[in-house]
């Protein structure tokens, strides 16, 4: 098995996302320590989530879990706002953090324009 890495990040598959996720990673998380998991809905479906969390805390040991929901999602299709991303990555953090009281979890909203918002 691994060694570990440090964090696990959890995002939407949606295409039009990708080059700001990859520009905030190699910023924010530049040791190249984390898992990827790209779903759709991001956190939408949060026994997805933590099954994937599940398995990377067991296999890689992580210490971190960084969730990024999105403007304009079509996996929420009508649902999709600010709102109720803003409340389903905080759902998220509160299940994660009874499951695996060990990890951090920070979440963020990314904006369309590549804008990321922290959410506390």
């Amino acid at each position: 098995m691994s060694d570990g890495c440090e964090t696990i990040v959890v995002h939407c598959m949606d295409y039009r996302l990708q080059i700001h996720i990859n520009h905030w990673l190699d910023v924010n998380l530049p040791v190249k320590s984390y898992d990827l998991c790209s779903i759709a809905g991001g956190v939408h479906d949060v026994y997805d989530v933590i099954r994937q969390v599940d398995i990377a805390n067991r296999l890689h040991h992580i210490k971190k879990v960084v969730f990024i929901n999105h403007e304009d999602c079509g996996a929420y299709g009508f649902e999709s706002s600010d709102e109720r991303h803003e409340a389903d990555l905080r759902k998220a953090r509160e299940k994660i953090n009874l499951l695996f009281p060990h990890l951090v979890v920070d979440l963020y909203y990314l904006n369309l324009d590549g804008t990321f918002e922290h959410i506390d």
